[in-house]
């Protein structure tokens, strides 16, 4: 069952926390998460350069706190007026949103623990050509050396610009995704290539929590 299923969605509760915290009535929900995907679309699009790694949304009565957690503090922090400016225009004008919206920006140290940044850093890798193996390899040095107990990267796709499509994968130390107290960063995402779209996934083994 742990290989199968998606790897934070099985730890919720556990080991994971929810990335959006609120509560409402039932028929508000569809709103509210509406409003959750509306408001990641916009901050994703707007400082797409400085690569995101998880945004979480607290509402409360009359507010609504985010929290950016980014590689490149600066360049949000550079134009944090005009983009809460025009994230609370975009909001206003097709969801009806009148909270007021703070956002709190938090630096992340390693990026090379982040299995979205990571699954981005080897997109951009096959993006220029270079050769899948060469990408896997040169992803599970950098993770190893930011003392990750285990690594795993799945590429799918024309692999190499081959005729036919075929999926490889590589394992590095220890990957427990049947352990629910393991500590599993996952993501993927895609490299777009002359050959076409291939899909990248990542699991990182950062340890076992002890207490939960």
């Amino acid at each position: 069952m742990g290989q199968k299923i998606h790897p934070l969605g099985f730890r919720l509760g556990i080991t994971e926390s929810h990335k959006s915290s609120w509560f409402t009535e039932m028929k508000a929900y569809p709103h509210m998460i509406e409003e959750d995907y509306k408001i990641r679309y916009y901050i994703t699009n707007f400082f797409y350069k400085a690569n995101i790694a998880n945004i979480q949304i607290n509402k409360k009565l009359n507010q609504i706190e985010i929290n950016i957690h980014t590689l490149r503090p600066g360049i949000i922090l550079e134009n944090i007026e005009i983009g809460i400016k025009n994230i609370k225009n975009n909001l206003n004008k097709k969801l009806n949103i009148k909270n007021k919206i703070k956002i709190n920006i938090i630096e992340i140290i390693k990026p090379d623990r982040e299995a979205i940044l990571l699954g981005k850093w080897i997109a951009k890798q096959l993006e220029k050509r270079i050769t899948f193996r060469k990408a896997i390899r040169q992803g599970i040095q950098k993770a190893q050396k930011s003392n990750v107990q285990g690594i795993k990267i799945q590429i799918s796709g024309r692999l190499n610009g081959a005729e036919i499509a075929r999926k490889e994968w590589v394992r590095q130390g220890r990957v427990p995704l049947q352990t629910l107290r393991a500590n599993i960063d996952y993501a993927s995402t895609q490299a777009h290539t002359i050959y076409g779209i291939l899909g990248i996934k990542i699991w990182l083994f950062k340890g076992e929590k002890t207490k939960i």
